[in-house]
């Protein structure tokens, strides 16, 4: 593999790839043998393998710079060009439930091949070809119309990462300022991103009726691939939340508004956990990669030589800069088995969660690619994906003195205080995004009054201190997994659930909680949500009192530190 900078992008020939596609599934449905059938199986994966590493690299590109012409016009290409290949998908899923090799198939790599290919069935069709262009071109719309929000703060362009480190000074009133002027740069995009989001609606919404599914909501559960459990289940599960977590939030909150000498705390206040100063990175971006280099050897053998291959190949874009789209993601080039972690720096600890929560990720798509044998086994779900991640955020512990130094404590109190604050706004959005597409034809103002309704619910703390685009509830076009992700965001709080329970057997025995988390990423997506679970001895996050039973160990925690 070369460094990901040299990696070479070539457009694909979808019309050559159609033919090759359709000849090999004809001979996959006329194959004499298990043998062969397997053969062509592999072949038409490694094919699949060369087409998304192509159309990866394109967009890690194009995300790395949104003004890019080249980039923008192969994505464009690639988003009209990937659902015409649907009728080729279906053929093949078609052939493949139908081979007559299906018990040695099951066999040899587990019923998951079948079960996630009959659920693919049910969402992918010809019909809503169409529909499904247009959606990906409203997603890199909002991306766009996001990455272009700027404004000067104290002299400084800053798009809204760069006002992150301006939104946890210690000055009250910088703080202050430089949440205005988030607020702001979201109040002036907002009439575009509600028509964006309009617009995502009723394009999401005409799939769902075209494949005939009674809401959105039902058929963004099965493009999640939640085959385990309901919207009635994740109900039950916010509930949880609301019931056990929120008055716990409540009351880490008025500690620290006491902690910070405030009578009542604001919504600018909130990222400030100590009245000296959250507990920053001692270093720049080339620091920080040095430093994690050596965390992961210490961690373990497989972190280590993880960390090396992406250092050696270059598989990272960290530093915030004009025209770069917003967020962090991981993602993964299949045709390499190489992962690679986008993201913002800030100069504040989130830069140090990304080497730890997206370098999770990334340390399972490369576990799980050398340990699985076929492609669609490499990553589970998102629920399962997130314990990853989130997992991996606590694992590194031992390791923060590094990057923070002396204040290595007071990052680890402020992160577990973060991940349980977290929670509630989670399923706030999960709550909302059911409310949305209950009612889809609510307009605009509407919406904003649901978010402001349901942050009663889960942010009772919650005070805006007089911003009126906020108070009315426009809060909620911050987070960009409604408009790009739908429905994925309490995948988050299903995993912190878990990751809580691997951080509390870390915490009495590490060997044995690093070795459930292995089993878990090498796992991949090879099995159903719940084996999952059971592979890392991890309980069920919908059964009754199973937050509770999760969280508790960390308040303990909590209320015993110094803070």
């Amino acid at each position: 593999m070369e460094k990901f900078s040299d990696l070479a992008y070539t457009r694909p020939d979808i019309e050559q790839f159609k033919k090759d596609y359709a000849a090999k599934t004809q001979a996959f449905k006329e194959a004499k043998t298990y043998e062969e059938a397997k053969k062509l199986y592999f072949e038409i994966e490694s094919m699949m393998k060369d087409l998304s590493t192509t159309h990866t690299l394109a967009s890690v590109r194009n995300t790395m710079d949104t003004t890019d012409e080249f980039y923008d016009k192969e994505m464009d290409f690639l988003n009209e060009a990937i659902p015409t290949l649907i009728p080729y998908d279906k053929a093949f899923n078609q052939a493949l439930l139908s081979t007559p090799f299906r018990k040695e198939f099951e066999q040899e790599f587990g019923v998951m091949i079948f079960r996630t290919t009959e659920n693919e069935e049910l969402i992918r069709s010809e019909a809503i070809v169409e529909d499904l262009v247009e959606e990906s071109k409203l997603c890199t719309d909002y991306s766009r119309t996001a990455a272009a929000c700027k404004t000067t703060f104290r002299g400084e362009e800053c798009n809204f990462y760069g006002l992150l480190k301006h939104m946890e000074s210690t000055d009250r009133e910088e703080r202050r300022e430089a949440y205005h002027a988030w607020a702001k740069l979201y109040e002036d995009a907002s009439e575009e991103l509600d028509k964006q989001y309009d617009r995502l609606i009723q394009v999401r919404v005409a799939m769902a009726k075209k494949l005939g599914f009674s809401s959105y909501t039902q058929l963004a559960y099965k493009n999640n691939q939640r085959l385990d459990y309901t919207a009635e289940d994740v109900a039950n599960f916010r509930q949880q939340i609301v019931d056990v977590v929120v008055p716990a939030c409540q009351k880490l909150r008025e500690k620290q508004a006491k902690r910070l000498g405030l009578d009542s705390l604001k919504y600018y206040d909130e990222p400030l956990c100590f009245p000296d100063g959250n507990a920053n990175p001692i270093g720049d971006k080339d620091f920080m990669v040095a430093q994690a280099t050596k965390m992961y050897h210490e961690l373990s053998p497989e972190t280590g030589e993880f960390f090396d291959f992406m250092t050696r190949y270059e598989l990272f874009d960290l530093e915030t800069r004009p025209g770069k789209h917003l967020g962090g993601y991981c993602t993964s080039l299949p045709k390499y088995q190489a992962p690679f972690i986008f993201s913002n720096f800030n100069g504040t600890s989130a830069d140090v969660d990304v080497l730890t929560h997206e370098a999770g990720h990334a340390f399972q798509c490369y576990s799980s690619s050398r340990t699985q044998p076929l492609v669609n086994y490499e990553f589970s779900t998102s629920e399962v994906s997130e314990i990853h991640s989130m997992s991996m955020e606590t694992f590194t512990f031992p390791w923060m003195q590094l990057f923070f130094g002396k204040n290595a404590e007071k990052y680890r109190f402020s992160h577990l205080c973060d991940s349980l604050w977290v929670m509630p706004y989670m399923a706030c959005v999960d709550e909302f995004q059911h409310r949305v597409y209950e009612k889809p034809e609510m307009s605009a103002k509407e919406r904003r009054g649901v978010w402001h309704e349901l942050e009663q619910k889960y942010l009772p703390w919650r005070d805006y201190d007089g911003v009126s685009f906020l108070e009315e509830g426009g809060f909620w076009m911050q987070k960009q997994h409604i408009f790009l992700y739908p429905f994925y965001y309490i995948d988050y709080a299903l995993a912190q659930t878990c990751a809580f329970q691997l951080y509390g057997r870390m915490k009495e025995d590490q060997k044995t909680a690093w070795s459930d988390y292995l089993r878990l990423c090498r796992a991949g997506g090879s099995l159903p949500y719940f084996e999952l679970l059971k592979v890392a001895n991890l309980s069920n996050p919908f059964a009754s009192g199973s937050v509770e039973k999760a969280v508790s160990h960390v308040l303990k925690e909590l209320e015993e530190s110094q803070w």
